[in-house]
C-alpha cells in the first residue's frame, strides 16, 4: 500500500462516522450513505490537498454536496426533522422512556427556534467538536460571522429550552422554576 492509499484509509476509518453523522442530519438515511461515499470519493481525488486537520475539510465537502443535492426549499428545517427520527434502542435503555421523550421534544422545540445557520453553528461545535475557525470553513463564512451565529444560536437555544421546560412543567401541573433576577448595584 502506498502512502496516499494509507492516508486515505486512515481518513476513512477515522472520519467516516463523523461525516455520515453530519450528512444524515441533513438528508434521508439512504441519501446520507451515498453522499458520504461521494465525500470520500472527492477526498480520494484530492488526497494531496487535504490539510492535516482533515475533519473541517471533509465536512466542508459534505456541506457542499448536501447543498447541491437539495434545492433551497425545505433545507432550512431538514436538520430538525431528521433529529426527530434519531432515537436508538440504546438511548431508550439509558434513560426512562418518558424522560427521554420529554428531553427530545424539548431539544427539538429549542432547535426549531434557531435559524438554519444558527442550528448549523451549534451542531458543528457541540456535536462535531470543531473549533470556531474550523467550523467557519465548513459553514463557508468568516470566523467572525460564524462566532456571531454561534453566539446568537446558543443564546436562542438556551431561551427556547427554558421556555420549553416551563411549558412542560405547567402541562404537568408543576410550577415552573423561578427565574433568578439580579439587581444592579
Amino acid at each position: 500500500m502506498d502512502e496516499q492509499e494509507a492516508r486515505f484509509t486512515r481518513l476513512y476509518e477515522t472520519y467516516y462516522r463523523n461525516v455520515f453523522g453530519y450528512v444524515v442530519l441533513r438528508v434521508s438515511s439512504q441519501a446520507a450513505e451515498d453522499l458520504t461515499g461521494e465525500v470520500f470519493t472527492v477526498a480520494w481525488r484530492k488526497i494531496d490537498e487535504i490539510p492535516d486537520q482533515a475533519l473541517p475539510w471533509l465536512l466542508g465537502v459534505a456541506r457542499n454536496l448536501v447543498r447541491q443535492s437539495h434545492g433551497a426549499a425545505g433545507r432550512a428545517r431538514g436538520l430538525v426533522d431528521r433529529l426527530a427520527g434519531l432515537t436508538t434502542d440504546a438511548d431508550l435503555h439509558a434513560w426512562d422512556v418518558a424522560d427521554h421523550l420529554i428531553a427530545r421534544d424539548q431539544a427539538l422545540t429549542a432547535l426549531r427556534a434557531l435559524s438554519a445557520k444558527e442550528a448549523e453553528a451549534v451542531t458543528l461545535t457541540a456535536w462535531h467538536g470543531l473549533e470556531p475557525a474550523e467550523a467557519a470553513r465548513v459553514a463557508g463564512c468568516s470566523r467572525t460571522a460564524f462566532v456571531v451565529r454561534l453566539h446568537r444560536g446558543r443564546r436562542r437555544l438556551a431561551k427556547a429550552i427554558e421556555a420549553s421546560q416551563e411549558s412542560t412543567a405547567r402541562a404537568h401541573g408543576r410550577a415552573p422554576r423561578p427565574r433568578v433576577i439580579q439587581e444592579k448595584q
